[in-house]
């Protein structure tokens, strides 16, 4: 089919996965001694989209092209009982995270219903 899907459905599950840690972030928000979690996407179309590289000269991105988008602890500067969640700050998050789930979906569904008018007028 297409290497598109394969990427979408990355996106998807990293976005959902990314809404689980936001959603505990909030949750322990008065939780003392908790550290604020993210899940970064800085891999996500890195492992899905690779170029070749045919020449030891060529560049390589920051981590080699092998990416992640696993759950990391973040280091920013705690409150005064050792939690470092920022309420305002992890709603903008999840903010941004529904939007790049929500375009991803519609992104998605698109393609699905390109193919299916493509199929039918066969």
């Amino acid at each position: 089919m297409d290497k598109s899907f394969g990427i979408l459905h990355k996106m998807i599950q990293a976005s959902s996965a990314r809404h689980k840690v936001i959603a505990s972030n909030i949750a322990n928000s008065d939780t003392p001694g908790y550290k604020a979690k993210d899940v970064k996407f800085s891999g996500v179309l890195n492992n899905e989209v690779r170029m070749a590289t045919t020449d030891p000269k060529h560049i390589q991105g920051k981590n080699g092209g092998k990416g992640s988008s696993t759950v990391e602890v973040e280091n920013d500067l705690s409150w005064g009982d050792r939690n470092n969640v920022e309420l305002d700050v992890e709603v903008a998050k999840m903010t941004e995270n529904s939007l790049r789930h929500e375009a991803s979906l519609k992104i998605l569904n698109s393609k699905i219903r390109m193919y299916k008018n493509a199929i039918r007028t066969r």
